[in-house]
């Protein structure tokens, strides 16, 4: 064989081994998904975020014809599950459903226990779901309204009690921000078993106010063992119409709508996660799951692609990392 004849042929070898490894990687992206995936949920079974996982897990699981498994991560804050998927494979087999906690607050709350960034080492998919809040009151407490509450307030100093699901939770991140700009002074009372605590603790005077999550709270709302003072949705809810809203009040921008998202590690080739964006719109988009969801007052609310969702997480993650800084909110 000649020496140009080798030349070609070397260059011929090497350009048709390049496309077979190319076709046998792009296989796998382009039948995705071909064996189980898994979706990570960072805390334990039965609340808002578990609830999505699996409502989402069910409907690709049919989509997909693959078991989409859930798979419950709870424990520090989070923490565990964000750093399982960070440091996952990115080929779309696992998955995380997080929310405006664990995916904007941990970052800066957290810092010292978090071996990731959250908001630069997972990658979103898209928005879920937005659940309404509200600022609620114990039934006896004077006040009927946000101004009539900072009036009390300001003629009691020190003397209402508030609720959160603990330090540098959002129900306390959004009570500073509402105490700085009423110029009122409330003691926090913080709660580790979240909702199920405060609520409780509310309705038996132990507290007198909390932001709390409509889902966990309209029942009790409807049957007078809790008030609602003001919702934080930007109009006023069909379930609660005579309810006014905190921009209506007085205080724009005050209040968290809490969000839950799907993330994946970084890495994720485009086509699937593309074909994962598209699967989880199709399902979201089904009148019945908007309208199984909407009982639950979990309110459906996509992202225009995955990096709109992304670039969302990143604004999230400096503005509650402001709060936080400004606030001095320090976890020990």
């Amino acid at each position: 064989m000649s020496g140009r004849l080798a030349r070609i042929t070397i260059v011929w070898m090497a350009w048709l081994g390049g496309f077979v490894s190319m076709a046998c990687n792009a296989q796998p992206t382009a039948n995705f998904p071909t064996k189980p995936v898994r979706v990570i949920v960072p805390y334990a079974p039965g609340g808002a975020t578990d609830i999505i996982a699996r409502f989402v897990s069910v409907k690709l699981n049919e989509l997909w014809n693959v078991p989409v498994i859930i798979d419950n991560r709870s424990g520090a804050s989070g923490v565990i599950a964000l750093e399982a998927t960070a440091k996952a494979t990115p080929d779309g087999y696992t998955l995380l459903v997080g929310n405006v906690t664990t995916n904007a607050i941990t970052e800066t709350t957290l810092a010292s226990a978090l071996h990731i960034k959250p908001s630069q080492d997972l990658m979103g998919v898209t928005n879920l779901i937005e659940i309404p809040h509200a600022l609620l009151a114990y039934p006896g407490f004077p006040a009927t309204n946000v101004r009539q509450l900072v009036d009390y307030a300001k003629a009691n100093t020190g003397k209402i009690n508030y609720g959160s699901a603990g330090v540098g939770s959002y129900p306390h991140l959004d009570m500073l921000l509402f105490s700085r700009a009423a110029g009122i002074d409330m003691n926090h009372v913080p709660y580790k078993a979240g909702a199920a605590g405060f609520v409780t603790a509310l309705i038996s005077n132990e507290i007198q106010i909390v932001f709390g999550n409509l889902a966990s709270t309209l029942e009790h709302v409807r049957a007078n063992r809790i008030k609602a003072l003001a919702v934080t949705m930007a109009a006023r809810i069909p379930e609660l119409p005579n309810v006014a809203t905190m921009r209506e009040q007085g205080f724009p921008g005050i209040g968290t709508n809490a969000w839950n998202g799907m993330f994946a590690p970084v890495g994720l080739p485009a086509p699937v996660l593309e074909r994962i964006y598209k699967s989880v719109l199709q399902i979201m988009e089904r009148p019945d799951m908007k309208e199984t969801l909407a009982k639950q007052m979990m309110t459906v609310s996509l992202s225009k692609s995955p990096r709109a969702y992304s670039d969302f997480i990143k604004t999230e993650t400096r503005k509650w990392a402001s709060v936080i800084k400004e606030n001095n909110v320090k976890i020990e």
